[in-house]
């Protein structure tokens, strides 16, 4: 009887190992796997980046790229106005026509910003429009 209720335990066991291994496999599957994959892309992206591609640093700045070296990339913010990042700041690269449209976008919207002047609302109500409290 007690070899009996030995060997029945041991089952469970396999069940158990069986099951954190199937745990350890499906984890590999939805998070390490894809994380890889974005990692060994976005590296992919940085070192593709060459001088004359547009692009935006994980800070949000916007720029052109002048000059490449191993580790480091020189934008050009503005005219005459250079920095130097590290290269892994590259956040995304942007199509040529996407960042012109951008680009032109901002202008637009800074030259309607500057020829509209701020309006007034008209605080006079007429006394038949106004809300009739109850």
């Amino acid at each position: 009887m007690l070899q009996a209720a030995g060997e029945s335990g041991g089952g469970n066991n396999f069940i158990l190992i069986g099951l954190l291994a199937l745990m350890f496999i499906a984890m590999y599957f939805f998070m390490i796997r894809p994380q890889k994959k974005r990692q060994r892309e976005q590296q992919e992206m940085q070192q593709g980046a060459g001088p004359g591609s547009k692009i935006v640093t994980i800070g949000g700045l916007h720029g052109t790229i002048v000059a490449v070296d191993d580790d480091t990339v020189t934008l050009d913010i503005s005219d005459g106005v250079q920095v130097v990042f590290a290269r892994q700041a590259i956040g995304r690269v942007l199509p040529a026509e996407t960042a012109d449209e951008t680009v032109d976008e901002v202008e637009e919207t800074v030259e309607e910003t500057e020829a509209e002047p701020a309006a007034v609302a008209d605080s006079s109500v007429h006394p038949d429009e106004a809300p009739k409290k109850k």
